[in-house]
């Protein structure tokens, strides 16, 4: 009798967590949507930076890959981690100079604008 009402338990607890599990892949597909229909308005009204085919076509492409759930949202962090990682392809005089002015430096600009410009300055002596 214990034994059955642990089982019961046990299949009770995975039922409730599969259901937990697929709310929360639901939510997720219908953020998607959300966000897949602010992308396709901003592609009809042409403020992307794409050709109105192009755009709509990557708008499509993030909403198939999100339902497959393989596409990560990008956060500040996975956004800094990139920029360091870019960082580590200059050769070892330049990527000093390139973590501070990720790190430390002064941005302005925007892509819709044609860059993002990172500066920083530092005092050199001279030789």
């Amino acid at each position: 009798m214990n034994r059955l009402l642990r089982s019961m338990s046990v299949a009770g607890g995975a039922a409730a967590l599969l259901f937990v599990a697929g709310a929360a892949s639901a939510a997720k597909v219908s953020e998607a949507q959300a966000r897949y229909q602010q992308e396709r308005a901003v592609c009809i009204n042409g403020t992307s930076n794409q050709d109105r085919a192009t755009c709509l076509k990557e708008a499509a492409a993030a909403l198939q890959e999100a339902r497959r759930e393989g596409l990560a949202t990008s956060g500040d962090s996975t956004q800094k981690q990139n920029s360091l990682n870019r960082c580590n392809a200059l050769p070892a005089q330049d990527r000093e100079d390139c973590v501070v002015r990720i790190e430390q430096g002064k941005t302005s600009g925007s892509a819709q604008q044609g860059g993002i410009l990172r500066e920083s300055e530092r005092p050199v002596a001279k030789p």
